[in-house]
């Protein structure tokens, strides 16, 4: 148990004992002053009344009431890791979404990150030709949903690098594709995280082999992978280092991707369907320790006590005190 106050406690403790102790020499005193009177009897002390003993408890559960004492106790929550990984390759300046993809992603991410509750710890990774940045699950969510304004377009598109840095920030360690004929790294298990790619699912200059690789490590570690899909199946074209580039969506890869972890393929456009994942996405019970104060239960056990205790001084002997 803990005390918010504690410093109240020793004062009305001994406050509560002064009490007691001025009630027993005072009873002693008119003993004695009793007996020098004459009056028959008056050598035994007048034992304290058991009104008064109730008014002395009332008074001693007040003042541990004051003290603010809180007890922890076990309560289950609903909890979980998001970590939504957006692709900021120059593909992703592409306007075949109003007013860009990347606009789209950041309102998709944006829309996911205030859904969730509190109990979901939130992160956020940028990956272009590799991930950019991995912003370390918390429960800040403006703090994930500030890294996401701020983010900005760059370089070309690997897939399998948002996996892997999506790994890295749901572990905390670092997370690559092993050597040709090394075991997979050892990541644990991690049932109640979920990746959210928000991507046009292009992959320039990547081959399958690595998505399928780092998809393959997601599976292996229960990392369930949720693609969102922006752009259109038509395509634009984008200025990118001097070049214009033909770009397109590529639901396919993304749909292959999300399938073979268990989750599934959304198109951006559907915001219903964000919705929905949002409200799906996985999540653990855990049971943490919360404090919970007792200062009330208390108070109402000390007004007991010395209502009873006043009750009974008035029945017995038609005072209080």
């Amino acid at each position: 148990m803990d005390l918010t106050t504690p410093w109240l406690l020793p004062m009305g403790i001994l406050a509560v004992v002064a009490l007691v102790v001025g009630t027993v020499v005072t009873g002693r005193r008119r003993a004695r002053v009793l007996v020098l009177a004459g009056v028959p009897g008056g050598a035994a002390p007048t034992p304290v009344p058991a009104g008064r003993w109730l008014s002395f408890s009332g008074l001693a559960v007040l003042a541990i009431a004051m003290a603010g004492p809180t007890v922890d106790v076990p309560t289950p929550r609903s909890a979980g890791t998001v970590i939504v990984a957006i692709d900021v390759s120059q593909s992703m300046t592409a306007t075949d979404v109003a007013p860009s993809r990347l606009h789209a992603a950041k309102r998709v991410a944006t829309t996911l990150i205030e859904a969730q509750p509190d109990s979901v710890d939130i992160g956020v990774v940028a990956f272009g030709a590799g991930p950019l940045s991995a912003g370390e699950p918390s429960a800040d969510h403006a703090l994930a949903a500030a890294a996401v304004a701020r983010l900005t377009p760059s370089g070309g598109t690997s897939l399998a690098g948002a996996i892997l840095g999506s790994l890295s920030a749901i572990t905390g360690k670092a997370v690559v594709l092993p050597e040709e004929g090394a075991p997979a790294p050892e990541l644990g298990y991690w049932s109640s995280a979920t990746v959210v790619l928000v991507s046009d699912g292009e992959a320039v200059g990547e081959g399958d082999a690595a998505v399928v690789a780092a998809t393959a490590l997601a599976l292996t570690a229960g990392v369930r992978i949720e693609a969102v899909g922006v752009g259109t199946a038509a395509g634009t074209t984008v200025d990118a280092d001097g070049y214009t580039l033909h770009t397109a969506l590529d639901e396919d890869a993304l749909t292959e991707i999300a399938e073979t972890t268990g989750g599934e393929y959304h198109p951006s456009s559907e915001v219903a369907d964000v919705m929905d994942l949002a409200d799906s996405l996985d999540r653990r019970l855990t049971v943490t320790q919360e404090p919970l104060p007792l200062a009330g239960p208390l108070g109402g056990l000390a007004a007991v006590l010395l209502t009873l205790g006043s009750a009974r001084a008035l029945i017995r002997q038609g005072r209080l005190i």
